[in-house]
């Protein structure tokens, strides 16, 4: 039996908190990077090889996420997710915070990792979901409620950083108030159905690697994925080494570059329902094109703030769009999301590192342009994410 049309609005909620949720434990975290690094002693080599756990544990958990999520479903899945989010933070908290060990503190790095890698991948199954049963475009919006959520943790991170709450009272707390908030709306989430008996059975993960569509799509999440990245990482630092500006205002120009890609993934919904995704996403590659072609060559404020505007705008649907694609087949659609967003997520484990040799090689500014580069055969797969009913 198909869900009421009221569960599916309540699961929508819960989904939307879902994300929201994982981007404020990512933020709260984040914010206690300075601190991690001056009680560990690390340098910023030995900073970027400890974050590197993260990363790996997120890679490693999410091609199994797929059949995990076939076999519990989703909300089973995003339970288990949490509860190891949880777990690393605590073991953040152990490592940094207590016992100061580097091993430890990689240790509960390398848990968070695994628990956001599972997260991710079954949320984005249940998002996907949830969209099909409404009949229309909603999934860039979640992933709004995830840019929201790192916003707030960031806000409250600076908040406990200033008034010097310790480390590990930070970090608890927000173990606390993730497992919570999970056990609250999980219950929310669609029942999972049981197979036809007539159904075709799904795709293993292992066959959905082999699927053309499939890897085309992946490819263009990776380039958009890293056109998100790239801003996350060095937008700031390339208009301080570029343009010499204080670096206040870099970060000013960083938070212009997240208040547009938050404003496209609230439109763009309207859009996609509008226009359609292939039309829509190449009109945000070239916004976002144009936009970083403007902050390298354009040097002047007039022409480098509009580049900012049109590059956070042009990266923002690139994800969202991948996962709605990929899961348009219900079927398959928890194995396909997962090859996905493990290709997706490839790009901020990889992007970082090739744009700072990049950047030793031609200034940080320069670099960006990496970026304009691997739009132009992102572009060419687009009509891969065409929509596609089972």
């Amino acid at each position: 039996m198909s869900p009421t049309a009221g569960r599916v609005l309540s699961a929508r909620n819960a989904v939307a908190l879902s994300f929201a949720l994982n981007g404020f434990a990512f933020a709260s975290w984040i914010s206690r990077i300075p601190e991690t690094r001056s009680r560990l002693d690390l340098d910023n080599g030995g900073l970027g090889l400890l974050l590197l756990c993260l990363s790996v544990g997120s890679l490693l958990a999410m091609p199994s996420a797929g059949a995990l999520v076939n076999r519990f479903g989703a909300a089973g899945v995003v339970r288990v997710g949490t509860t190891l989010d949880a777990l690393g933070l605590l073991g953040i908290t152990l490592g940094a915070g207590v016992l100061e060990s580097v091993w430890v503190t990689g240790a509960g790095l390398f848990v968070y990792g695994m628990g956001t890698g599972v997260w991710d991948v079954a949320m984005n199954v249940e998002g996907a979901d949830v969209e099909r049963r409404l009949g229309r475009t909603i999934m860039p919006r979640f992933h709004a409620a995830f840019s929201f959520g790192t916003v707030i943790g960031a806000g409250v991170g600076a908040l406990a950083v200033l008034v010097e709450v310790p480390l590990s009272a930070h970090l608890v707390g927000v173990a606390i108030l993730i497992m919570a908030g999970s056990l609250a709306t999980l219950p929310n989430f669609l029942p999972v159905e049981a197979p036809v008996e007539d159904a075709l059975p799904s795709v293993t993960t292992a066959g959905a690697w082999l699927e053309p569509r499939t890897l085309l799509i992946g490819m263009m999440v990776l380039a958009l994925a890293l056109t998100e990245g790239t801003a996350n990482d060095w937008l700031a630092l390339a208009l301080q080494d570029g343009y010499g500006v204080e670096r206040w205002l870099g970060v000013l120009g960083f938070a212009c570059f997240v208040v547009a890609m938050t404003g496209g993934r609230l439109v763009g919904p309207v859009l996609l329902d509008r226009f359609g995704r292939v039309a829509v996403l190449w009109a945000t590659m070239l916004a976002a094109e144009v936009g970083v072609l403007l902050i390298v060559f354009g040097g002047t404020a007039a022409l480098v703030v509009p580049g900012i505007a049109l590059w956070g705008f042009g990266a923002s649907l690139g994800f969202p769009v991948g996962m709605s694609a990929a899961a348009d087949d219900p079927v398959h659609a928890a194995a396909r999301v997962s090859v996905v967003s493990t290709i997706g997520y490839t790009a901020f484990l990889a992007g970082p590192p090739l744009l700072g040799f990049v950047a030793d090689q031609v200034g940080t500014l320069d670099a960006l342009l990496v970026v304009a580069v691997l739009l132009v055969p992102a572009a060419l797969v687009v009509p891969a994410a065409r929509e596609q009913r089972a």
